[in-house]
């Protein structure tokens, strides 16, 4: 409500300027007792906080001229933010339609009036409106940013690649990560539609516009892995990893799927381990877990996860070790329950007790006042934390 107010203000100084210059300039007293007592009215439902009958008066106040566009289009802005999209289409038609407006205002009336199409989800004429823009040269930046998220909602890649180019020759921006991404998109269509031979030649443009791409390269490791290439796949899903060691979660059940399918159990071990030995936590541990069991049996893997545990407590590796010992004969069991427990107060302690239920900051202690959002009294303990104590 207080932003909104904030809003109005401007649009209200505005308005008394427009009205009282238009006044002065028509020297007609009638005509100020006329608009004065609606601009004052206006500044009253200001006052007093009701936003929406001030607009109202505001917006009956104001006919369109040369001296009050900038009014309109403050009004239609604000109907757009707040979510009345219905009322900003109509000021900013309203706008279009008068044959006084300069080629600049039209443009600026324009530009507003697509992102109001745009937010009523009426991309068709949004795009029209963009495509305008760029032809008369004017907003023809934002005309094509505003393209590109229209084509992006719609999937016409083809067309997000030819406006990414035109904007990279406007503005000097590199879209480099934005066109192989287009060009991936188009690899999965192509793919879907049985054309294997365009979908590679798509992934291959992917990786020649931007090299580090690793979408691209999880693509060919998938396209390799389905023509039973499992070599190759695990080569280049090795290799995406090695790129960017953030999407090694993602990647890694796919390596190990290749291995299988490769019957290479030897080599998955052996790879594992790196895994676990360079990038602990990423799920290496459970994976080598599994094909210990298989290999060397259920003590081998329980005296790993004992190991690991002892470095890293981990849930998934508490959930992993209890599940593996629950066959344990009961005194057995109970020595390696016990054995769990500083590992469980461990992970307890690393959690956050408090949390702010206005912006979520997360703290180990009592805050009277959020560090984050700066509120008071928004923090207060977490119940599942009171639960596990």
């Amino acid at each position: 409500m207080q932003e909104l107010l904030l809003l109005l203000l401007p649009v209200a100084a505005a308005s008394g300027w427009f009205a009282a210059r238009k006044s002065t300039r028509k020297e007609s007293e009638a005509r100020g007792c006329e608009t004065s007592p609606v601009y004052f009215r206006g500044l009253n439902h200001l006052l007093n906080e009701e936003p929406d009958k001030a607009i109202d008066a505001f917006v009956e106040m104001l006919e369109v001229d040369s001296d009050t566009v900038e009014t309109h289009l403050a009004l239609g802005n604000l109907f757009r933010r707040r979510g009345e999209v219905e009322r900003a289409i109509r000021i900013h038609q309203n706008l279009i339609a008068r044959p006084a407006l300069s080629r600049e205002q039209r443009a600026q009336a324009l530009l507003e009036l697509g992102q109001d199409y745009m937010r009523a989800g009426l991309f068709d004429r949004a795009e029209n409106l963009f495509r305008e823009l760029k032809e008369t040269k004017l907003h023809v930046k934002p005309a094509l940013h505003n393209l590109v998220v229209i084509y992006e909602k719609e999937s016409d890649w083809d067309a997000c690649l030819e406006v990414a180019e035109e904007l990279e020759s406007i503005t000097g921006d590199k879209l480099t990560l934005q066109r192989s991404h287009y060009h991936c998109e188009l690899a999965l269509t192509a793919r879907a539609a049985g054309r294997a031979a365009d979908a590679a030649a798509h992934l291959k443009k992917a990786l020649s516009t931007y090299r580090g791409c690793v979408r691209a390269n999880h693509l060919q490791a998938q396209f390799a892995a389905s023509q039973g290439d499992f070599k190759s796949a695990i080569r280049t899903l090795r290799q995406t990893a090695e790129q960017d060691a953030d999407f090694l979660p993602e990647v890694l059940p796919e390596i190990v799927a290749n291995y299988r399918h490769q019957g290479d159990l030897d080599g998955l071990r052996d790879y594992l381990r790196q895994v676990v030995d360079r990038h602990p936590g990423v799920g290496a541990e459970l994976a080598l877990v599994d094909l210990l069991i298989e290999q060397d049996g259920e003590a081998a893997a329980s005296a790993f996860l004992a190991e690991k545990l002892a470095e890293a407590p981990s849930l998934a590796l508490l959930l992993r070790s209890i599940e593996l010992n629950a066959r344990m004969p009961e005194q057995q069991s109970a020595r390696f329950l016990e054995g769990l427990r500083p590992h469980i107060r461990t992970l307890l302690e690393a959690r956050p007790l408090y949390q702010c239920g206005h912006c979520g900051f997360a703290a180990k202690t009592m805050h009277w006042q959020c560090p984050s959002c700066r509120r008071w009294s928004t923090i207060k303990k977490r119940h599942a934390c009171d639960a596990e104590a």
